[in-house]
């Protein structure tokens, strides 16, 4: 499967004026969205819980969770994001796909707009 990257702004959830456009690579397997250490600390993004993670690898880790304001597609959401290592690259995972109402189209490398499901 191919991957890709989309612009989003990542907004400090308190102080507004704290933000970045960074590219997130669009990654459907990954569950929560991941934020390499240096973009949580240039934000100032608090990391008050843990939780462990799966890597691709099979290996199990722990890593600090925390919520940032995302901005995409003309929407902004408040997202939980795992605080990833210094140097991993910066995911968009499939809850915060979900909280915009997206989906991943790998072939015309895009996201487009999926109805809710209420079933």
């Amino acid at each position: 499967m191919s991957t890709f990257t989309v612009p989003a702004t990542l907004i400090h959830p308190e102080r507004r004026d704290q933000s970045l456009v960074i590219d997130l690579i669009v990654d459907t397997g990954a569950t929560y969205t991941l934020l390499p250490a240096e973009v949580v600390a240039q934000l100032e993004l608090p990391t008050p819980y843990e939780r462990p993670a799966v890597l691709a690898s099979g290996e199990r880790i722990i890593y600090r969770v925390g919520e940032v304001r995302i901005g995409l597609a003309g929407e902004e959401r408040v997202t939980v994001f795992f605080a990833g290592p210094p140097g991993s690259r910066a995911l968009l995972g499939a809850v915060t796909l979900e909280q915009f109402g997206l989906a991943a189209d790998p072939v015309h490398r895009r996201l487009f707009p999926v109805p809710g499901l209420l079933v």
